[in-house]
């Protein structure tokens, strides 16, 4: 049975659009990864999952800088400044960034079997904790905010 089932409460949560769309893009994410015959696209298709869960995070909850520009970040080490309880996961996925890239790249050898198949299962966990901190328990199902106007 798929871990990736979308189940309706009665209660609902909303959302931005755009953290709407990329919390149900890792969804979308997870679930295609699993179906995917090869060990790099496995591990790619999960760790881009995450990344779509982490952006939906910051969508959700960065505040907009003000003209100060500095130098660019990447999702992780913006997630950590936005939800400090997920620095952990954050940390460990840009960790493993680098093998994401050779996978992507066709480098043979890049990820092997159980590489791919542990990071499908972390990422799963990642998505349902990012989604916890969106206050989406139980894939909820997801309403945008109403806009003004």
């Amino acid at each position: 049975m798929s871990s990736i089932v979308q189940v309706r409460h009665a209660a609902r949560v909303r959302l931005a659009p755009s953290a709407i769309a990329l919390v149900e893009s890792a969804r979308h994410g997870l679930a295609a990864a699993q179906d995917e015959p090869t060990s790099a696209a496995r591990y790619v298709g999960a760790h881009l999952a995450a990344l779509r869960a982490a952006a939906a995070v910051v969508a959700a909850r960065a505040e907009p800088s003000g003209s100060r520009r500095g130098r660019p970040q990447s999702v992780w080490e913006l997630l950590t400044k936005v939800e400090p309880t997920l620095r952990e996961w954050a940390a460990f996925f840009a960790a493993s960034a680098a093998k994401r890239a050779a996978a992507e790249a066709g480098l043979p050898r890049a990820v092997s079997a159980r590489e791919a198949d542990d990071l499908l299962r972390d990422a799963g966990t990642f998505v349902t904790l990012a989604e916890g901190a969106l206050g989406i328990p139980g894939r909820q199902e997801l309403l945008p905010l109403p806009t003004a106007g």
